[in-house]
């Protein structure tokens, strides 16, 4: 099951996109996997991570995710690849990943489709060395 890592309703209003469900729709039509585009929601409205360090960013997504109740049988006894656009800290993909094991989730792993390295995250968050 692929699912992407959603957006809150409100920024997805105001970007009339996700990347991250573009990306995973593009994969799911390529290889086959079912696509579960709304199996795990954002219900907190998060601040953008730039210019967070890591336990900044970690608490700014915690509890951010829910796979709401009608929507656990898409994610039960499944093996899940979760699908982000970018990777900085981890902390969007670990509390995203708690969600969905705790959804029941066999096993859940990570496709990112950018990766910034150590050095960048720190300048983003304004760290100096």
């Amino acid at each position: 099951m692929i699912v992407p890592v959603p957006l809150h309703a409100g920024r997805l209003w105001r970007r009339r996109f996700n990347q991250s469900a573009e990306l995973g729709r593009h994969v799911a039509k390529h290889s086959g996997v079912a696509f579960a585009p709304l199996a795990l929601k954002r219900v907190k409205a998060t601040r953008t991570q730039v210019g967070l360090g890591q336990k900044q960013r970690q608490e700014n997504v915690r509890g951010a995710f829910r796979v709401a109740d009608p929507r656990r049988f898409e994610i039960e006894g499944r093996r899940v690849l979760l699908i982000d656009d970018v990777y900085t800290t981890g902390a969007t993909a670990a509390s995203a990943t708690r969600a969905l094991k705790r959804a029941g989730a066999r096993d859940v792993d990570i496709l990112v489709f950018a990766r910034v390295g150590p050095g960048l995250a720190s300048a983003l968050a304004g760290d100096t060395a």
